[in-house]
């Protein structure tokens, strides 16, 4: 019985953007499984499930695999932090603006991050164009990266 509610927990959170522990467990319910509130935690702690910033700037359970390693995203904040001034989103384009002589460094983060909805970047000396999928993903992938630079300049 453990085994399967394991694996609908990763069936879950690969499918829904699960926020809390509380909606887990009503999905679990809804499929079959009537487990506590301790015994989600207990699962989670189990499958070493993160929370993640996702596309929709929601924090939300993973396994923490589906982006990148841990080693690319740090590298790719730092040089985030360190090249961009700015960033502003038209319809489904970015441009990101950076330090003269940045925007390569940063443009090649970006694509090692493997962002949900970025078609393709490129760069110059010191700005970035981002293609989007949509204009949701481009607001998606702005707010994300703005959140980003704050968390990494206060």
């Amino acid at each position: 019985m453990k085994k399967r509610r394991l694996a609908k927990i990763l069936e879950i959170i690969d499918n829904i953007e699960i926020e809390t522990q509380e909606e887990l467990q009503i999905i679990l319910k809804e499929s079959g499984f009537d487990v506590t509130q301790a015994t989600i935690s207990r699962d989670i702690r189990e499958l070493k499930l993160v929370k993640e910033l996702s596309d929709s700037g929601r924090y939300i359970y993973s396994t923490g695999r589906k982006n990148s390693s841990d080693a690319v995203s740090l590298r790719a904040n730092g040089i985030f932090s360190e090249s961009i001034i700015s960033v502003e989103r038209a319809m489904n384009t970015v441009c990101v603006k950076c330090f003269s002589g940045m925007a390569g460094a940063a443009c090649a983060a970006i694509d090692s991050v493997q962002w949900n909805g970025v078609l393709g970047t490129i760069a110059g000396d010191d700005t970035i164009f981002v293609l989007c999928k949509s204009e949701s993903a481009a607001q998606a992938f702005t707010s994300n990266l703005e959140k980003l630079l704050n968390v990494k300049n206060t």
